[in-house]
């Protein structure tokens, strides 16, 4: 791989350092959002970080088919934040201090987001801060929360952003990973699923809706059986995800009312919704009875959710507790300063 010219931090006239990222982690040219958001952090040239992605978790960069996005994502993190600060000055193994929380707001982490602090390190770091779960974790990796006194809050599994339920010829294929994970997530004690729509790719919205309802209604028995929550995440696709599905609020609502159970709701992503929508606390609170998890995450580029970013978390989060939402509130944002002070700053602004 060649190396490529020390390049300018700052974006002018509209050019970035994007324009650097290897081809094979691009997407139709267009690169994933958090991909965006780590590269512009950090002072140092996308192809090292996509070098040291590649040493740090043994990954084959030459075959991107078999890479799955979040762990692209977990990878590229972790080397971003190792390349530009040393592995050795992120507090790793530093005394968390517990925040005595007030605890109106149940508040998790996502793991992909802190990819160069070994799990099991952050599990101890988050749970002294008083948190109890972790997002977004793998078959692989759910011993090491539940031996740290975590649970999963929400549990990789049924289908991809690209590739879900608006496509009839995915149903068989998702319906059996449905029935094999579903029992597995309850035995262990986790509440949710994650899912998704699928991107559009020439479909129109009422055909995938009809399609998607289809689908989940085929394995809302065995999520409503086992008390698990089967989440659809809503994304954005004007800036992240182009072209998928399930993008807007009224959408995922309206597919949640036809399936018609009490164990498929949504994933609101509070970061992707702004983008999508703005208008976050009143849509919340019209349609909390369809929302079973959220995710947070500044705008722009899905870093810190302080004052240097748009969305008012405090005043979000109050709007969560108003409406008598009892799950969990994730934390995914990609850290650009030391990752644990990051993470104790956003959960003191979410602890409404």
């Amino acid at each position: 791989m060649e190396r490529t010219e020390k390049m300018n931090v700052a974006d002018q006239d509209g050019m970035n350092r994007m324009d650097r990222i290897p081809s094979h982690l691009r997407r139709k040219d267009r690169v994933f959002e958090p991909f965006a958001s780590i590269f512009r952090s950090f002072p140092i040239s996308p192809v090292i970080i996509h070098q040291c992605a590649a040493a740090r978790y043994d990954l084959d960069m030459s075959k991107p088919d078999k890479i799955s996005r979040r762990t692209a994502i977990a990878s590229l993190a972790g080397a971003a934040s190792a390349a530009a600060f040393g592995v050795h000055k992120m507090n790793m193994g530093e005394e968390q201090t517990n925040l005595k929380l007030k605890g109106r707001i149940k508040q998790s982490v996502c793991r992909w987001c802190y990819g160069s602090i070994p799990l099991e390190q952050l599990c101890k770091n988050v749970k002294a801060m008083g948190l109890t779960a972790v997002d977004l974790l793998g078959e692989n990796e759910w011993k090491v929360a539940q031996e740290n006194g975590l649970i999963c809050s929400m549990v990789l599994g049924i289908g991809t952003i690209a590739d879900g339920w608006n496509r009839l010829e995915n149903h068989n294929r998702l319906v059996k990973d449905a029935e094999r994970l579903i029992p597995m997530v309850a035995k262990a004690g986790f509440p949710n699923l994650i899912t998704f729509s699928g991107n559009r790719n020439g479909m129109g919205d009422a055909e995938g809706l009809r399609n998607c309802v289809t689908g989940l209604k085929r394995i809302a028995r065995i999520a409503e059986d086992n008390n698990v929550m089967i989440c659809c995440e809503l994304l954005n696709s004007k800036r992240s995800h182009p072209d998928y599905m399930c993008d807007h609020t009224a959408w995922g609502v309206e597919m949640c009312k036809q399936v018609g159970s009490s164990h498929v709701k949504l994933l609101y992503d509070i970061f992707h919704m702004q983008i999508m929508e703005g208008d976050l606390c009143d849509t919340i609170k019209e349609n909390v009875q369809y929302i079973a998890h959220f995710h947070t995450g500044g705008v722009p580029g899905r870093n810190e959710i302080d004052s240097s970013q748009e969305i008012n978390y405090a005043r979000v989060c109050k709007a969560i507790v108003d409406s008598g939402f009892k799950g969990f509130v994730a934390h995914e944002f990609v850290p650009t300063r030391d990752p644990m002070t990051s993470l104790r700053e956003a959960i003191r602004i979410c602890d409404v």
